[in-house]
C-alpha cells in the first residue's frame, strides 16, 4: 500500500488531520511528518503572545502517524470504512516545545501487534533533529 493511499484512509480531516507525509513504512514501523501551520485554531488561546503546540496535539500527531498509519498498513486490504483504531494508552515525555510553523518528524517502532492490539515506541523530532517528545502509544483495532 502506498503512502498516499494510507493517508487517504485515515479517519480524520482538516483541521484535525496531523499527517502531511509518510516517508517510510514497513511491517516494523513508520516515519512521517507534519508541519504545524500557525493558523491552527488551538494556537489562539494556548499561551497568549507566545503560542506553543499543546502536548495533547503532539500526542495525537504521534498517534496518527505512528499508530494509525502503521495499523492501516499492517491490516492492508482488511482495513475498510467499518474499521477503526481506538487509542487505549499513552505514556509520553515532553522534552522541548513545538512552535507554530515547525515541521516535526515522527518515528515509530512496532513493539507488538497481536489480538487486535498495536503498541509502538515513538519519538518526535523537530527540523534540527532534536527530540521534542518520546513515548509509547497503544491502540485496539475495532
Amino acid at each position: 500500500m502506498k503512502s498516499q493511499e494510507i493517508i487517504a484512509k485515515l479517519p480524520y480531516s482538516k483541521p484535525f488531520l496531523f499527517v502531511d507525509e509518510i516517508v517510510n513504512i514497513d511491517e516494523n514501523g513508520v516515519e512521517g511528518g507534519f508541519t504545524f501551520d500557525e493558523k491552527l485554531d488551538f494556537y489562539k488561546g494556548h499561551f497568549e503572545n507566545h503560542p506553543v503546540t499543546p502536548g495533547v496535539i503532539l500526542t495525537e500527531t504521534m498517534a496518527q502517524i505512528g499508530l494509525v498509519c502503521l495499523g492501516i498498513f499492517l491490516l492492508d486490504t482488511s482495513f475498510n470504512e467499518n474499521t477503526s483504531i481506538a487509542l487505549t494508552s499513552t505514556n509520553m515525555e515532553f522534552i522541548k516545545p513545538v512552535f507554530p510553523n515547525e515541521k516535526v518528524t515522527v518515528v515509530s517502532e512496532k513493539l507488538y501487534f497481536r489480538f487486535g492490539k498495536l503498541k509502538c515506541k515513538m519519538s518526535m523530532k523537530n527540523e534540527s533533529g532534536i527530540v521534542v517528545c518520546t513515548g509509547e502509544i497503544a491502540g485496539m483495532i475495532v
